[in-house]
Formats: structure tokens, C-alpha cells, sequence
């Protein structure tokens, strides 16, 4: 652990990824602002809350800020950032991470079989990450330095799941990229982060239930926090303004920065796994 005053906020970290993330910061001595709609445990030991991952922070060694945002909401996202402004005036990295998940779109289903509301991803998860980012934008340029981190995944660049799911991540990726050439000469960097497999406590949940089938999964699945440590690692490398706008494979990182994951484990890229890998943007710009 360092104590690096850093301030970061991690939107939809009440559970999965976005709790993985935030205590991989919290453990690197990050203020770690926590957001999502869940407050309460619900009947599953595994749903999680901010709360519950702001307290994990904690015990980390960061300093964990539970505020409960609809992201849905743009004024409740606006209020969200003015807190931040007031409570410490800036904000060093932020991790778009808050999405809508609907069960029906991870089915076997065909997109017109699907309530027409999975589509919902276009609202909490693409729009709401260019929303939080305007709001944060304004906490980062007054220190020349800073970190947008959208995560991501390869259903960006192949069919996973249907249009409800792949068309945002697409869409997370050019977003990252867009966003960068704005960034450009002010020191804040945006990029794109594709996490593999993760092994939530859901999925270890499900593994657990049927290790003879599903015990595979433990042998190229990484965890959330791999992605928080790598963000960590990003926001200090020297390069990170040549990195901007682009869309980064979490496991390449991690090999690259030499960080293990979970029991000394280098989790495999899915350039490596399934051969895809992310499209580069042309450089030309049209304004």
C-alpha cells in the first residue's frame, strides 16, 4: 500500500467489477468514492452494496465514500460531482464502470425475443459514462493530470450476447477514443479497458455449485480487482499520454506491469485466447 492522496470515483461499485476495482484502489491508498443505486443487502449474500464495498475500502487501507446515485439521473449525477468538488476539489482518476445489466440479454435469446428495455445499456452504461465524465472533467484540468477509465470488454469487436450488450461496448471503446482528442495537451487521459472473464463472487457462486463442469473457468477467469490494480499502475506510468484513446487489454497490462492476479496467476488476453483484439482509430480529425 501507498499513500498517495489520490481521490478516485468508481460508478456502480456496489457489486462485480466496479467493487473489485474500487477496493484494488482502496488498497493502494485511494480515496475511493463509491457509486450505485443499492444500499440494502437483498436476499442474495452475493448482491453486495456500497456500503459493504466502501467498508472493504476501508479495511484495505483506502478510504471508502459510499453515495448512492441513479445514473439514470443527470441531476443526481451533477449533485454527486459538485460533493466532490466541495468535500476535496479534484479528482485524479474516474472509472466509468455503472451499467444496466438485464438478465433476459445473457440468455441464448434472439434480440427480438428480448424485452425491448435490455436496450437500456444505450442509457446506464454508454450515456451515462460521457455524463459522468463531463461533470468530472472540470475536477481534473485545474491539476493538468488525470485518468478517464471506461471499462470494457471484446463483445466490442465480436457477437457476445447481442446488439444490447455489444453495441455499447463498441461504442465505450470510441467513446474513450473521441474523448482523448479532446483531452488532448490538458494531461487527462482516456482509455478504454477490455476485462476478460471475471470471477465475481456470482460466478465463483455458480463454479462452486458444479466445480466438475464449471471448474475450468477458475483457469483463465480474472478478478475484478486486477483491472483496479492495473488502473492504479496506469495512472503513475510516465507513457499514460501516449496511451490516450486508446482501447487497452486488462491482462496485457497486467503482464506488462508485471502484476499477478489472484494465487500468482497471469491471466491469458483474449488476443491470445480467441485472437481478437482491439481496432485503432485513424488519427485523422474533422472538426
Amino acid at each position: 500500500m501507498s499513500n498517495t492522496n489520490r481521490i478516485a470515483v468508481v460508478t456502480g461499485a456496489s457489486r462485480g467489477a466496479g467493487a473489485g476495482i474500487a477496493r484494488a484502489l482502496g488498497s493502494h491508498g485511494y480515496t475511493v468514492y463509491i457509486t450505485g443505486r443499492t444500499e440494502n443487502a437483498g436476499k442474495s449474500a452475493s448482491a453486495g452494496t456500497i456500503q459493504e464495498t466502501a467498508d472493504q475500502v476501508n479495511a484495505l487501507g483506502g478510504q471508502g465514500i459510499a453515495i448512492r446515485v441513479d445514473h439514470a439521473d443527470d441531476e443526481q449525477v451533477k449533485d454527486f460531482f459538485d460533493r466532490v468538488a466541495s468535500e476535496h476539489g479534484k479528482i485524479d482518476v474516474l472509472v466509468n464502470n455503472a451499467a444496466i445489466i438485464r438478465d433476459e440479454m445473457m440468455g441464448r435469446t434472439k434480440f427480438w425475443e428480448e424485452p425491448v428495455n435490455v436496450i437500456d445499456t444505450l442509457a446506464v452504461g454508454l450515456r451515462s459514462s460521457y455524463v459522468a465524465t463531463v461533470f468530472a472533467a472540470p475536477l481534473m484540468l485545474p491539476q493538468h493530470k488525470g485518468l478517464v477509465v471506461f471499462t470494457s470488454s471484446s463483445g466490442a469487436v465480436h457477437y457476445a450476447f447481442g446488439p444490447a450488450y455489444g453495441v455499447p461496448k463498441a461504442g465505450t471503446d470510441k467513446m474513450a477514443a473521441d474523448m482523448a482528442v479532446d483531452f488532448k495537451d490538458t494531461g487527462i487521459a482516456a482509455v478504454s479497458i477490455w476485462m476478460g472473464s471475471l470471477l465475481t463472487q456470482r460466478v465463483r457462486d455458480i463454479v462452486a455449485k458444479n466445480p466438475g463442469k464449471l471448474g475450468h473457468i477458475l483457469d483463465t477467469a480474472e478478478t475484478p480487482e486486477l483491472t483496479g490494480h492495473v488502473i492504479s499502475r496506469l495512472y503513475e506510468d510516465p507513457e499514460l499520454a501516449d496511451l490516450s484513446g486508446q482501447t487497452l487489454i486488462g491482462a496485457e497490462l497486467a503482464a506488462q506491469y508485471g502484476i499477478k492476479d489472484e494465487g500468482q496467476r497471469q491471466p491469458p488476453s483474449y488476443r491470445d485466447l480467441h485472437g481478437v483484439h482491439p481496432h485503432p482509430q485513424f488519427p485523422y480529425v474533422m472538426r
